[in-house]
């Protein structure tokens, strides 16, 4: 059973920057930089679960996304990830329609991402804010936390769907954050 690890920090731009600075003063290993379209599916059974359907599209490749949290008091999230890529995302969107789901939360970000030992570090550009992510080991969040300092930048529980029906617009029957 695969499980995402992960942290999530609440940042200002010049965080971000300066975050993406000492990342490569630390020899983090940079990869591509992504622009997403996010879109959760739901339907009365996801629903009444507590999980979420996501269907990510990163240019012309799309991944099909199952997760499900656990239950935790820790800053450290975890939950069940299964993932998939998708060959045809319009295929896959008339799938998941033909089976009931439909189209709840649409959420954009541009994502900047590490491979610092074995964790990967993203930091994320939504509409409504920037943020940083550290997925890993919990002992390896750790470590990373004390080489990249975070000691002064606030921690983040909410997932970015909660804050996109926080700050997200209602457009017909889903809740949409989009850039402009």
């Amino acid at each position: 059973m695969p499980i995402e690890i992960e942290k999530k920090y609440r940042l200002t731009q010049q965080q971000a920057d300066a975050l993406a600075a000492r990342l490569d003063e630390i020899g983090a290993e940079p990869s591509d930089s992504d622009f997403e379209v996010n879109t959760l599916y739901s339907s009365q059974t996801l629903d009444l679960d507590g999980a979420i359907l996501r269907l990510r599209r990163i240019g012309k490749r799309a991944i099909l996304t199952f997760k499900k949290r656990f239950p935790s008091h820790s800053s450290i999230k975890r939950q069940l990830e299964e993932e998939t890529s998708v060959e045809d995302a319009e295929a896959m969107e008339r799938i998941l329609d033909r089976l009931s789901f439909k189209p709840s939360l649409v959420y954009e970000k541009r994502r900047r991402t590490w491979n610092y030992h074995s964790t990967e570090i993203a930091i994320d550009e939504l509409p409504f804010g920037w943020f940083m992510e550290i997925e890993g080991e919990e002992s390896d969040i750790v470590a990373v936390e004390r080489v990249i300092a975070v000691e002064r930048l606030t921690v983040e529980e909410a997932t970015y769907p909660a804050l996109t029906r926080q700050h997200g617009n209602v457009i017909g029957d889903r809740i949409e954050a989009r850039f402009t």
